[in-house]
Order: structure tokens, then C-alpha cells, then sequence
């Protein structure tokens, strides 16, 4: 083997290590991007499950309170389908929830 050829062994092995290494620093930055992701989905489902149980007896004004105080807004509020049930959908940052309770016997 001539000295010129000795001198580039090992170059491809440092390659591939910087490729690993950006890609899995890319797929570790899409995983955490995701997490929040589902976080936020979560918490927004929590503040409307809160809000529409709270607007059980206390109406829309507890609705919105109780979405609050979970870091989320009321989007709408509505009394029914049912005689006994109300809806609220809350948005809590780009994510959005539905809930619907019921004091029905």
C-alpha cells in the first residue's frame, strides 16, 4: 500500500459518524416536537372535561372559568343535545377539545 493511501484510511468511518450523529439529532428534535404535541392535546382535553363539568351547575361562566385556570379558552359552549347535557370546546395553544357531560339521573 502506497503512503498516500495510508494516510485515508479511517475517512469514511468519521463520515458515517457525523451522518448518525445528524440524524439522530434530527429524529431526537421530531420526538420532542411530538411530545409537546401530545401534551398540549392532553391538557386541552383535561381544561374542557373541567369546564364542562363545572358548567354542569354553574352554566357558561363556570365554563369559562374552569378553562382558565387550566390555561385554555372556551371556543363554544352549548346546553344540550340533551335536556341535561352541555358541550364545550375548549383551545388550549394550536390544540382543540370537545367534552359533554350530563347531571341526568
Amino acid at each position: 500500500m502506497s503512503a498516500s493511501r495510508r494516510g485515508d484510511a479511517g475517512q469514511s468511518s468519521v463520515l458515517v459518524l457525523v451522518v448518525a450523529l445528524a440524524l439522530g439529532l434530527a429524529l431526537m428534535a421530531a420526538l420532542v416536537d411530538f411530545g409537546g404535541i401530545a401534551q398540549d392535546r392532553a391538557r386541552a382535553q383535561t381544561a374542557a372535561d373541567a369546564a364542562a363539568l363545572a358548567s354542569l351547575d354553574g352554566g357558561a361562566a363556570a365554563a369559562h372559568d374552569y378553562a382558565a385556570r387550566h390555561g385554555a379558552a372556551v371556543i363554544s359552549w352549548s346546553h344540550g343535545p340533551g335536556d341535561h347535557e352541555v358541550t364545550v370546546r375548549v383551545r388550549l395553544g394550536d390544540s382543540t377539545a370537545t367534552a359533554r357531560a350530563s347531571n341526568a339521573p
